[in-house]
């Protein structure tokens, strides 16, 4: 049933939001960062128009509570199918579906190598770091098109398995230092290119491979979790944005949201201290899985009901506009 509250309070804003976003980009880009503007003249300002409305359609769906993580799932693999298959037609010879023609290796951990290695800054930092101010983690919980695939592969109607290792931090900050390391490397000894990108992509393959045998096995996103050295940044930074997730005093610690969730960041411990561990990612699905609403979405002086609404109107926001951005 329609409820006119929810979309003048999310459906609206969403639209409003998203399709001043791509507007700017559409009046002030330099590039044609449209891509149906590419096919034929105002046709970016028909897929401003889809994406706005999208937005304010996905934000309404995602509204309602016990609805929040099934339509988080389809509208992450979403954006991954629609990135990396802009990706694949450019790669057959279709230029129209890349943004330069100089590509980024599509591989999380090169946001960080690449300007390391490059010694300059691209768009990539730029979209990553935007999405921390606005919406704190969202980049791990709806915006990292490789993430998609590791939610789609850890997906499944059975109850995660805990991640049988004491100390993940140690692995990711090992991981996070092995790719800081090996990129400076690469820079001091001036390795040409191509090979600095053959070694992104073997980063990449790996992460596959986890995702595909580790993943899909203990039903946890192990490769966003453990290896991501962006996930790992994502852990600390996401703290400059004021939104937070906590667990309030009527929890019973039957430990249901534990057993739900895929980033490992509601063991007990956790949930006796009152608050989420390090590795959550805000996605809400502890949310929709809690029986006596313990767990709630706090941003300033908002109620949680509407902080929680709050947070899925600018990331819904975000991840449309990023649909139609999401280039290399």
């Amino acid at each position: 049933m329609f409820n006119k509250k929810i979309f003048l309070s999310v459906s609206l804003p969403a639209f409003l939001i998203t399709f001043s976003l791509l507007s700017i980009v559409q009046l002030k880009g330099h590039l044609q960062m449209i891509i149906a503007e590419r096919f034929f003249h105002n046709g970016g300002w028909i897929e401003i128009f889809v994406l706005s409305f999208y937005a304010g359609f996905l934000s309404y769906k995602m509204s309602e509570q016990k609805n929040t993580s099934k339509w988080r799932m389809y509208s992450w693999l979403l954006f991954t199918i629609v990135f990396y298959g802009q990706l694949t037609l450019g790669l057959l010879g279709f230029d129209k579906f890349l943004l330069t023609g100089n590509l980024h290796v599509p591989v999380p951990a090169i946001i960080l190598a690449g300007p390391i290695y490059r010694f300059e800054f691209s768009i990539m930092p730029v979209l990553f770091l935007s999405t921390i101010i606005l919406s704190g983690p969202s980049w791990c919980s709806h915006l990292c098109y490789f993430g998609g695939i590791d939610n789609a592969f850890s997906n499944s109607e059975k109850y995660p398995k805990q991640i049988p290792i004491k100390n993940k931090f140690i692995w990711k900050f090992s991981f996070l230092a092995i790719i800081i390391f090996f990129t400076i490397l690469l820079r001091l000894l001036n390795i040409p290119t191509f090979y600095a990108a053959a070694s992104g992509i073997s980063v990449g393959i790996m992460g596959l491979l986890i995702i595909v045998f580790l993943s899909r096995k203990r039903k946890k996103m192990i490769h966003c979790t453990l290896f991501c050295p962006i996930g790992t940044l994502v852990m600390f930074l996401k703290f400059i944005n004021p939104f937070r997730i906590k667990i309030n005093s009527s929890c019973t610690t039957c430990l249901l949201c534990s057993k739900h969730c895929k980033y490992d960041a509601l063991n007990k411990t956790d949930i006796e201290s009152g608050k989420p561990g390090l590795t959550c990612t805000y996605c809400g699905d502890c949310i929709t899985t809690c029986k006596f609403s313990s767990i709630e979405y706090h941003f300033l002086g908002l109620a949680p009901a509407n902080s929680r609404l709050l947070y899925i109107v600018i990331t819904v926001s975000l991840h449309a506009a990023f649909l139609g951005l999401g280039m290399i």
